[in-house]
């Protein structure tokens, strides 16, 4: 049986140059109606972890998250599936710096400018900020990172930054580490203390 899974890769084809038809179909046969463009896995593990937690199924709901390998990838997505393409209604979380390939995506694809969700410097920066410093530490123990985490402080280029830039920095040092943690920074979130970009996305879908 097709699911989600199988539309986003027809679409990720799709947008390398390949046929659109497979698309149609699945959009169709999976009643999809809105699209979650984000820029890659680690963005997508916090947004499935957030929606897991508020008990919402997105799939079932006919909403397709998809990761799409960058953000300057966005216009091409944006067009092939929003108003101009499929028609599926179109949000997106994006980093400050991205906003304008974001906002070009947009516009090129006649979808509303106010329907993507800017986070400050970027989703773990937000995350951090949310749970702070102390909580991620600990997060970090937990999860076995201790003694990784103390070796990479003794860089010389991490004197004179922040804690939490520090902590920023250190979650995208190894492979994997980014879409490891999206999920568990996420999931040790009080849920008054969402940040605003993330919340704001899952509200609106």
């Amino acid at each position: 049986m097709a699911d989600m899974g199988a539309f986003r890769e027809a679409v990720t084809a799709w947008a390398a140059g390949g046929p659109g038809a497979p698309a149609r179909e699945l959009a169709a046969r999976l009643s999809v109606r809105a699209a979650v463009l984000l820029e890659g896995p680690s963005d997508e593990a916090a947004v499935g972890a957030l929606a897991a937690g508020r008990g919402r199924d997105l799939e079932a709901e006919g909403v397709c998250v998809l990761p799409m390998g960058g953000a300057m990838n966005v216009g091409r997505f944006a067009g092939l599936l929003g108003p101009a393409g499929l028609g599926l209604r179109l949000t997106g979380l994006c980093d400050e710096r991205e906003r304008p390939y974001y906002a070009r995506g947009w516009e090129r694809a006649g979808a509303a400018q106010h329907g993507f969700f800017v986070c400050a410097a970027d989703l773990e920066d937000e995350l951090i900020r949310a749970l702070g410093v102390t909580r991620v530490a600990e997060l970090v123990r937990a999860e076995g990172d201790l003694r990784a985490l103390k070796t990479f402080l003794r860089q010389p280029a991490q004197r004179g930054r922040t804690a939490q830039q520090q902590l920023r920095r250190f979650l995208g040092t190894k492979k994997g580490r980014k879409i490891h943690y999206g999920r568990v920074l996420v999931e040790a979130l009080d849920p008054d203390r969402t940040p605003a970009p993330l919340d704001g996305l899952l509200t609106s879908l």
